[in-house]
């Protein structure tokens, strides 16, 4: 397509004066002069000839500037004028990229990125996120077979958590991270770990990750031995606080690297004369499900957590805090005392996995609850299945109930032994105990594979809670469901865990999210100290009373005797 073709397309349906534009082109010599359409040839002298040049090649050259100093007219942007004087040609004209328009398109994509994965990131000079674990290698030199240890664990593409969060470990940067359960939250400050502490030394300890319960511990440690494979480093977990008294004390010969523990047995340690254990040398320090471990009180680690953080005495020291929820106050914590801060979440911010089928139920009474369970269990259930009550007296009240069912149910909670807790957790996860009763304590960060159905069969004590007890199942791609009963005397908190399923896309009725706000004090008194409930007992009234009448009859003998 040449100029002419051209300049009629975008001239279509235009209304052009002819006798305008013929006396402009003869104005500029473009074409020659014609009266009634007939061409006055005019003899010219050779000056005439010469200025008449002169004046077309200043005209060429002012045009040829305007050309090239001015994008304002498409039509004119890159025309070059033929010295020849014919029409001038269209041609494309180079693009110029500077490297701040290249660094604003690199953010943009980027930002794309975090867009379409929900993440959100704050801090000053966030690193890049990741897409493919092969970035690791060409990106911060992450070697092979780190790599391929994560593809054997089943991490076949980054998940959101672990885009963002492992450069910014890689990166020697100081992380508060918030996402999902089952998102994959432990490998992502695994691998940065392991592979920043380049090799067994004899320092002693030079990383501590503390979780709040042995169970969730001991699940880490087996990831960090997977992930660690082949890279022959000393990965301990405290089982039994006396023995390692000797074990890792200042007569030890340091060969230590990473230790998994709860922060109440590492304490146990350091406040032994002299301290059984040195965290001098601690080059990281991970808090898993930290939030929890911020907690105050007798439920909370608070000043276990100080305590540890005080003994880390390395300057070097980098901390990184992850949880599936998150608190004000570890957000004002970690701002005040870390920093280069780095805050990263995924999706909203203590909101449930949209993989988890929500279910609110009214039971009516405590007894109820025993009716409505005995009917899921009638209606056919897909084990394995974890039940929460809560307090370990419950938890053994409705293991007596349900052991005669038919069915194979176990109980755990704080009085079990440790072999008995290993044991009942292993023979969960191979499938021989199809529903686990269980407390808070198997609330956080507990990952069984498959758990298709949890059952809140008391009400939890707050929203985080309940984000956390149904985060059991719906992990790793994986749906489930999740069933919470309720009744009159758990309003408190309904309206604010009904918000929680209606902001994962589940239904709630109007009704629930227009209930009465309870204050915050009302709140807290119940995170703080359970609700009285009925026992779970089917035995009508009056046996229970000749049972009582009975063993009395029965003491008062045996003392007469």
């Amino acid at each position: 397509m040449d100029a002419y073709d051209l300049f009629k397309k975008l001239a279509a349906g235009a209304k052009f004066d002819k006798n305008r534009f013929r006396r402009d082109a003869e104005k500029f010599q473009m074409v020659k002069p014609t009266v009634n359409n007939v061409i006055i040839k005019k003899e010219k002298t050779d000056d005439e000839v010469s200025k008449v040049n002169e004046e077309g090649n200043a005209k060429r050259k002012r045009f040829e500037d305007e050309i090239e100093d001015t994008d304002r007219l498409t039509l004119l942007n890159g025309l070059s004028v033929p010295k020849d004087g014919s029409t001038p040609a269209f041609k494309k004209r180079k693009k110029i990229v500077t490297t701040d328009k290249m660094l604003k398109l690199e953010q943009e994509k980027i930002n794309h990125l975090r867009n379409l994965n929900r993440i959100s990131v704050t801090g000053s000079h966030v690193p890049k996120l990741i897409i493919d674990f092969e970035e690791l290698k060409t990106n911060y030199q992450v070697p092979e077979n780190l790599i391929k240890n994560m593809k054997s664990c089943n991490y076949i593409c980054p998940t959101p958590i672990q885009m963002q969060a492992m450069p910014v470990l890689l990166e020697n940067r100081q992380i508060l991270a918030c996402a999902p359960t089952g998102s994959g939250k432990t490998a992502a400050f695994l691998l940065p770990v392991i592979y920043s502490l380049c090799g067994p030394q004899k320092k002693g300890f030079r990383a501590v990750i503390l979780s709040p319960t042995r169970e969730l511990a001991k699940q880490t440690y087996r990831e960090c031995l997977r992930l660690s494979d082949g890279c022959d480093f000393r990965i301990h977990i405290i089982n039994k606080a006396n023995q390692a008294l000797t074990k890792y004390g200042p007569s030890s010969s340091q060969k230590f690297d990473i230790l998994i523990t709860t922060p109440k047995r590492l304490v146990f340690l350091l406040n032994q004369d002299p301290p059984a254990i040195s965290l001098h040398n601690v080059e990281w320090l991970i808090v898993d499900e930290a939030d929890k471990l911020f907690e105050d009180g007798i439920r909370g680690f608070r000043e276990q957590l100080d305590e540890i953080t005080r003994a880390c005495t390395n300057k070097n020291l980098r901390r990184g805090m992850f949880s599936a929820t998150n608190t004000p106050a570890v957000s004002k914590w970690c701002r005040r005392n870390m920093k280069g801060l780095v805050t990263v979440t995924v999706g909203q911010r203590n909101a449930a996995t949209d993989l988890v089928e929500q279910e609110l139920l009214f039971v009516g009474s405590e007894r109820g609850k025993l009716v409505a369970f005995r009917n899921i269990i009638q209606k056919g259930i897909s084990p394995p299945v974890l039940v929460f009550v809560q307090s370990k007296e419950r938890a053994q009240e409705l293991f007596k109930e349900l052991i005669y069912d038919g069915i194979n149910v176990d109980v755990i909670h704080a009085d079990r032994t440790i072999t008995q807790r290993d044991n009942i957790v292993r023979c969960f996860r191979e499938g021989k105990i199809w529903v686990l009763i269980c407390t808070e304590l198997m609330g956080r960060g507990i990952d069984f594979k498959g758990v298709n159905l949890v059952v809140n069969y008391d009400f939890p004590p707050s929203a985080i809670s309940y984000i956390h007890r149904i985060g059991r199942t719906g992990r790793a791609g994986h749906k489930g469901k999740a069933i919470t009963f309720f009744t009159q005397q758990d309003t408190v908190n309904l309206r604010s865990i009904a918000a929680v399923m209606r902001a994962s896309g589940c239904h709630v009725p109007d009704y629930m999210l227009a209930m009465k706000k309870h204050s915050k004090k009302e709140q807290r008194k119940l995170e703080r100290t359970a609700p009285t409930r009925e026992r779970i007992l089917t035995v009508p009234t009056y046996k229970r009373h000749k049972r009582k009448s009975r063993a009395g009859q029965k003491s008062e003998a045996e003392e007469e005797a």
